[in-house]
């Protein structure tokens, strides 16, 4: 695999890898679609079924890097596998499932498992594509979770609207089969592995570079969920019809789909240099909210440039921080690799977070400027991020001359 060329092997592999995402997407986030359909059923309120999308998001953000940094001198092809295997069960389990509680315990574990195989998944399509098309890999991996949130989710919603919510599980259940088959055909046996100590995991995470790193997806996520979190009132704010949400919810996530594709190109070359600029950018879609939603039709497309701006960061930011960690810490790439799905899960809670604060304390539409503050933000860390790079390369041409 060292041409520059993606060979039949390379696509077999990165679309096995977009799969197994697209089904822990659908997954993770098809709960939200069936939450009514739970709390009825389990004789629940719908505050204590919404508990079950916190904790997922908390135990994924939690124990991923805790497992990560436990397994990262088992064998990849084997432990993916047995994880994808005991996604099956818990799946399953979630399925037949008859009280809060056991629904709640086997949702933890499928969140760990969710965290540790995405994690995996990222690792894997970095090391095995030639180095000009990790960034296409890449963005393929995460173009799993856009098509989760296109296809998968609704599909699911549909299927415990007309069967209940446990068909809904046994569908992720078969879907988990699915991947298990394709993953074990199509996954390489000869992948990295790594034996690294505590004390590796904890200097790769004190490191200021990766703590920088961190929280530049962290606050790109957190912009975009400050207004995204609250969608849905600005949309009938501006006198969208009810019937019509659903509809532009969905054009939504097609659009980023599209979003998707542009962070490949951006992570093709000197992608930090470029989400400077990207991050700005963002800013001025999100700020331009205020005063757009007060149209309906420029409302719309300005959402539609927010959904193009939501995902351009995830590709080039996978990346950058397993190449941090092979400049800083190389025996900790495992855990590097899990950060970015974690900031990501920082930065939704961070934004929903400060978008409900803006929300009650100063008004709805008020959430439009903020996220472009914490974009600004997310940029100015991407600017320090890229001076220091610079800056290190040439200390190290003048140790070299």
């Amino acid at each position: 695999m060292q041409s520059e060329k993606l060979t039949r092997q390379h696509w077999l592999l990165i679309v096995t890898l977009s799969l197994l995402t697209f089904v822990l997407g659908t997954s993770e986030f098809v709960i939200v679609g069936i939450l009514t359909e739970i709390s009825s059923s389990l004789n629940m309120s719908n505050a204590k079924a919404g508990t079950l999308v916190s904790a997922f998001a908390i135990t994924f953000a939690i124990a991923t890097p805790i497992v990560m940094s436990a397994t990262s001198h088992f064998p990849k092809r084997k432990w993916m596998l047995f994880l994808i295997g005991a996604f099956i069960i818990f799946n399953a389990l979630c399925a037949v499932s008859t009280s809060y509680t056991m629904l709640l315990s086997f949702r933890i574990l499928t969140a760990i498992v969710t965290g540790v195989l995405i994690s995996l998944a990222m690792i894997v399509a970095s090391e095995t594509m030639p180095a000009a098309k990790r960034g296409l890999a890449i963005s393929f991996v995460f173009g799993g979770f856009t098509l989760a949130n296109v296809i998968g989710v609704p599909i699911g919603t549909v299927v415990a609207s007309w069967f209940g919510w446990n068909s809904t599980f046994m569908l992720t259940t078969i879907l988990g089969i699915v991947a298990f088959l394709a993953s074990y055909f199509v996954l390489p046996s000869k992948l990295s592995q790594v034996r690294s100590s505590i004390r590796d995991q904890v200097s790769l995470l004190t490191n200021p570079r990766i703590l920088i790193a961190f929280f530049i997806p962290a606050l790109g996520f957190g912009a975009t969920y400050v207004v995204f979190t609250y969608l849905v009132p600005i949309l009938k704010g501006m006198g969208a019809p009810s019937y019509s949400i659903s509809l532009i919810l969905f054009a939504y996530g097609f659009i980023s789909i599209f979003s998707n594709i542009l962070a490949g190109k951006i992570a093709s070359h000197n992608p930090i240099s470029r989400l400077r600029f990207v991050f700005l950018v963002q800013a001025v879609v999100l700020i331009s909210l205020f005063w757009t939603t007060n149209h309906f039709e420029l409302g719309l497309l300005n959402i539609g440039l927010m959904s193009l701006m939501a995902i351009l960061l995830t590709t080039s930011t996978q990346l950058y921080l397993i190449d941090l960690a092979g400049i800083y810490q190389p025996k900790a790439t495992g855990l590097a690799a899990s950060l970015m799905p974690v900031a990501s899960n920082v930065g939704i809670a961070f934004g929903s977070a400060l978008g409900g604060f803006v929300y009650h304390q100063v008004g709805l539409i008020h959430v439009t400027w903020v996220g472009g503050i914490v974009a600004v933000c997310a940029s100015l860390l991407t600017f320090l991020s890229y001076y220091l790079d610079r800056k290190e390369k040439k200390q190290l041409k003048g140790q070299a001359g």
